[in-house]
């Protein structure tokens, strides 16, 4: 319905700016309406001729109306103009930018980008860096951070292949536009764990088990390595900066980042496929 009334309304402007551009229309209009006038006054001579001569003086109002609006417009058509562009381009503009979700057919946005994104990855098959030494994730720094992270798993082969080629992606863009180096610290997290870490509390995760992407491999928490060592705190500026970037690098392939939710978890991307997850 509102497709219909946009498309009537686009009509009737259309109709009203040929008028107010073409000379041509406007006669043709007028001769038009003259002629449809005309028959009027005839078929109700033929009722009443007193009507006639009501309707003829409607007629001559009108023509009147009409005339003196056509002087006004051709002595003022760069007010005229603009009034009618600021009064039709909004309406315009709405049409153009809402047309797709009306007229239907169309696939959403995000599954076209993400559509466009599994397409470049078809053409790279990306390889996983090797694993790091175990004890980049003993130091003091990082058990501090995540005192269990040595018993987490990091093997890629665990992680669904779309979502792993999407964050490898994300770590070429990093390294090669930003000259930052990332790590997977945290990949596929079996059920037991993920109860295991819920029991610790709100501030380390608010999921059970099958209740985090972690458990389909669907999820990865990621930090940064510089100068040899792991990076993970958040109080580090120039870790926060890198965490800000990996954020834009993550969602503009179609990745979550855990970034923007009220538990906010920097590092932790999550792929999520409908059908997955259950409500």
């Amino acid at each position: 319905m509102l497709f219909l009334v946009i498309i009537f309304y686009l009509l009737v402007t259309g109709f009203a700016m040929w008028l107010l551009l073409f000379p041509s229309g406007r006669e043709l209009t007028l001769a038009f309406l003259n002629s449809r006038m005309a028959s009027l006054r005839q078929r109700w001579d033929r009722w009443n001729r007193k009507g006639d001569a009501v309707l003829a003086g409607t007629a001559s109002g009108i023509r009147h109306s009409f005339s003196a609006s056509i002087g006004y417009v051709r002595g003022n058509y760069v007010i005229v103009g603009l009034v009618l562009l600021l009064l039709i381009g909004p309406a315009i503009l709405a049409f153009m930018l809402s047309g797709k979700s009306m007229l239907g057919g169309f696939e959403p946005a995000d599954r076209v980008a993400n559509a466009q994104i599994a397409e470049l990855l078809k053409g790279e098959l990306l390889v996983p860096p090797p694993p790091l030494p175990p004890d980049m994730f003993t130091t003091a720094e990082v058990v501090q951070v995540r005192p269990m992270l040595v018993d987490a798993s990091r093997n890629w082969q665990l992680l669904n292949p779309e979502y792993a080629q999407r964050l490898l992606l994300v770590f070429k863009i990093m390294k090669e536009k930003y000259g930052i180096e990332m790590a997977l610290i945290e990949g596929y997290r079996s059920p037991e764990r993920q109860n295991m870490l819920a029991g610790m509390g709100g501030n380390v995760t608010n999921a059970a088990a099958f209740q985090s992407y972690h458990q389909y491999g669907l999820a990865g928490d990621c930090a940064f390595v510089r100068n040899g060592k792991l990076v993970i705190s958040e109080k580090d500026p120039w870790a926060m900066e890198a965490y800000r970037r990996y954020g834009e690098v993550a969602e503009s392939v179609g990745l979550t980042w855990g970034g923007r939710w009220k538990l906010m978890d920097f590092g932790h991307t999550e792929y999520r496929l409908p059908g997955v997850m259950k409500k």
